[in-house]
């Protein structure tokens, strides 16, 4: 029989982060970076759900104490519709990487995909990309391929940097559509892979999950403008297939995702503890001479 003089032990708080696939996935080695600069005692692992069982499987984490998840490919869609309150980023996006639980039973959304990007391309371009120190994508020309929740996530933030021009392309060009904002700071429109031909721009990021497949989208060549940043959100341990299409058609800059997900990682740690880590230092354990 237990003393009752004895106290229970510290139970970590419990979060996690949900996709298929997600065993590649580096977040739970970068939360526990992150709660060891702190102190703080958690217990994150990643948890692969079936593509229909994703509501399911939120509850099911919830109603074992779960306290808040990070979402992945395919699901942030289906997070944000899980939500029960939004914050405005997640609005924007219509879309959630991040999930909140309350003690009164509200799912909180938030998402920290397009802050993280941001925060990335600041690190990677550094301030002599900057037109006269104005914002970080002043006079220049943006494509974005996909349509998905990890595009709909950045757009917002990417429109702050006040580019020049924004390109959204998509297989399906209607999706694309969907996410042109006419009125708006940058000239936007929807186009197709193959219609890009003849076309150059100086940042083209990658947010399809071809990558997972190990493919990268149907491109032509010559995207690239002198100097121009291929980025792909995706991250591995090798280069991307979009990264070697991208260094074969003369790229100047070419950068996976990692940085990305330290950064929105961060925002996230932030959102459920009210405490923002310090990224650098994680970014260069996880890849030494970054």
């Amino acid at each position: 029989m237990r003393d009752e003089r004895t106290p229970l032990p510290d139970l970590p708080e419990r979060y996690a982060v949900m996709g298929n696939p997600v065993s590649h996935s580096r977040s739970p080695a970068i939360h526990r970076l992150f709660a060891r600069q702190f102190g703080d005692h958690i217990d994150y692992t990643a948890i692969e759900v079936d593509l229909d069982g994703f509501a399911e499987a939120v509850r099911r984490f919830r109603s074992t104490g779960g306290q808040g998840l990070n979402v992945t490919v395919p699901f942030k869609l289906e997070a944000f519709r899980l939500a029960d309150v939004c914050t405005d980023l997640a609005k924007q996006a219509q879309a959630a990487n991040t999930l909140r639980f309350t003690n009164d039973g509200t799912i909180e959304a938030h998402n920290t995909d397009g802050l993280g990007l941001v925060r990335d391309l600041a690190r990677l371009l550094g301030v002599g990309w900057r037109a006269r120190g104005g914002p970080l994508l002043s006079g220049k020309s943006v494509l974005l391929l996909g349509a998905g929740g990890a595009v709909r996530g950045v757009l917002a933030q990417l429109l702050e940097c006040v580019p020049e021009a924004v390109v959204i392309a998509n297989r399906t060009i209607s999706r694309a559509q969907e996410l042109v904002r006419p009125g708006g700071l940058s000239a936007m429109r929807a186009s197709g892979f193959q219609d890009l031909a003849g076309q150059h721009f100086d940042v083209v990021i990658n947010g399809t999950s071809a990558g997972l497949k190990g493919e990268a989208p149907p491109l032509p060549r010559g995207l690239f403008a002198t100097g121009a940043l291929a980025y792909d959100m995706m991250y591995g341990d090798r280069p991307t297939p979009f990264m070697d299409y991208a260094a074969r058609d003369g790229a100047a800059i070419i950068s996976d995702g990692l940085g990305m997900l330290v950064e929105q990682a961060a925002e996230s740690y932030c959102f459920w503890h009210g405490k923002r880590p310090d990224t650098q230092i994680v970014l260069k354990a996880l890849r030494p001479g970054s």
